[in-house]
């Protein structure tokens, strides 16, 4: 018995959306036209990477961890179930995406998850997991943030260093990541806050012992008018599903 030929097309016309989905998909994810990826032997105290100008990425002997950091926007404390030779194990990287285009950061990243992925079989999943970390709030006494004046790329004129957070057009979710590094845990905006503000903090890194500048924590408050909070927080963590140690021929 012959099925409708009205049947037979919807049929058809499901299979071909089930099936071009994933390719439309997998077509829109932005990549690097060519790049090379290479062991690197250099001293482990050395490592750098650098978007110098038009069509460029560059990365000097640093560990996948290290490249999953940059590709994911995650701190080295957020990625699990890692393999005892991802901080090890180090790498030469130079890739240029099509097109004569200077990459943000931001563009930067679905490139660069689609590179390891593609070279290190690279497999991860998201999990949310509470962690020690810290609440940015509103101190007593209200904030005392200076407002971006006129419209500016946000991070320009970025500079971060360990006794210095200085840059424009930061949203307090921004200023929290921000504050990951010197604070040495996670941190979370809940400070209510809305807009952008130009930052600038000075202080004493933690490891400092003959520095006359304040800590992060009460540059923080006497700077900002905000504090950090210890707390459980939720934490996405980046979950390593597989990773091979050798990538795949460039």
């Amino acid at each position: 018995m012959e099925a409708p030929v009205g049947k037979i097309t919807s049929l058809t016309a499901l299979l071909f959306a089930l099936i071009a989905a994933p390719l439309c998909k997998a077509q829109s994810q932005p990549s690097f036209e060519v790049a090379t990826i290479r062991p690197s032997n250099s001293d482990p105290n050395e490592g750098s990477w650098s978007l110098p100008g038009i069509g460029k990425f560059s990365a000097h002997n640093l560990t996948l961890a290290r490249l999953m950091m940059l590709a994911y926007g995650v701190d080295d404390n957020q990625i699990a179930n890692k393999p005892s030779w991802l901080e090890s194990d180090r790498f030469d990287v130079a890739a240029k995406p099509s097109g004569d285009i200077a990459l943000s950061r931001e563009e930067l990243k679905p490139r660069l998850q689609a590179l390891l992925q593609e070279r290190f079989h690279l497999a991860t999943h998201t999990e949310i997991r509470p962690m020690l970390g810290y609440a940015l709030t509103v101190a007593k006494g209200g904030p005392r943030l200076q407002p971006t004046k006129g419209s500016r790329f946000p991070g320009y004129r970025l500079n971060v260093s360990k006794s210095e957070l200085n840059g424009l057009n930061w949203s307090m979710p921004f200023l929290a990541t921000m504050l990951q590094q010197p604070a040495g845990r996670p941190v979370v905006d809940k400070t209510g806050l809305s807009g952008s503000y130009d930052i600038k903090i000075d202080f004493s890194p933690e490891s400092s012992t003959d520095n006359s500048l304040p800590s992060i924590f009460t540059a923080i408050q006497e700077t900002l008018g905000l504090k950090l909070e210890p707390q459980n927080i939720p934490v996405e963590f980046l979950v390593i599903d597989h990773a091979d140690r050798t990538p795949t021929e460039n």
